[in-house]
């Protein structure tokens, strides 16, 4: 079987989590490591521990995105993975919501992936190979109270991923959403002594990551649930 061999990975909406999981884990396994955020200077010791170097960027500016492929491709490469791990929430109840900052909910969780991955998709086209990763939530297949926002934003992510999908990973581009449905383990946030990994594993969902990129094409997944063993369906 064919195994995809990847060079370079651009992750969007980088920080502490998930980003730097998936940056520690794309750098152990030889891959060059670009890392995009609106505010970089949370960056840096992951960009020393990792090599990686980071961007400063707002995935809702179409001008951003294009300089930011434009200078990823100039300083290190054309990155033939792109991860889109950003996301925007305002919540309340319904009537309460400012439709501005609804507005910009939608806009980091959904129009920014559809920048992000328009420009990937322009580079890797022309070769007929690479990756792009999407992430997901919960909120991608189920709503819930006061969360409207993030809702609208993670469901247009996921139409989005699967219109991707079908147009694109006929032409060799393997499109993945991933459903992350609970809540993610951190330094800050950790789960009760008496329900021990009841929590998401930053670690483990970059291992899924990995896992769907060394998928031949033959069999490739475009949507993977991932949810600890206590969390209900």
């Amino acid at each position: 079987m064919d195994i995809p061999k990847y060079k370079i990975a651009l992750i969007v909406g980088a920080g502490e989590g998930l980003s730097a999981s998936l940056a520690r884990l794309f750098s152990r396994e030889g891959i060059r490591v670009a890392l995009a955020a609106r505010s970089i200077e949370k960056l840096g010791a992951l960009c020393t521990e990792t090599d990686a170097r980071a961007y400063a960027c707002d995935a809702t500016k179409a001008d951003d995105v294009e300089r930011l492929f434009g200078l990823v491709e100039r300083e290190i490469g054309t990155p033939d993975v792109v991860v889109y791990n950003a996301s925007g929430r305002s919540r309340g109840p319904f009537v309460e919501l400012v439709p501005s900052e609804v507005e910009r909910a939608i806009a980091v969780s959904a129009f920014g992936g559809f920048l992000v991955a328009q420009e990937a998709a322009k580079r890797m086209l022309p070769s007929k190979k690479g990756a792009i990763l999407l992430t997901g939530a919960s909120a991608s297949v189920k709503g819930y109270a006061q969360s409207a926002p993030f809702a609208m934003g993670k469901f247009a992510l996921r139409g989005l991923a699967q219109s991707m999908a079908r147009e694109l990973s006929p032409q060799g581009i393997h499109v993945a959403h991933f459903v992350i449905d609970g809540g993610i383990r951190s330094a800050a946030r950790t789960e009760p002594a008496d329900r021990p990994d009841s929590m998401l594993d930053p670690d483990a969902i970059a291992l899924s990551y990995w896992n769907v990129l060394q998928q031949p094409r033959s069999a490739w997944t475009w949507e993977l649930e991932l949810r600890p063993w206590v969390e209900k369906f």
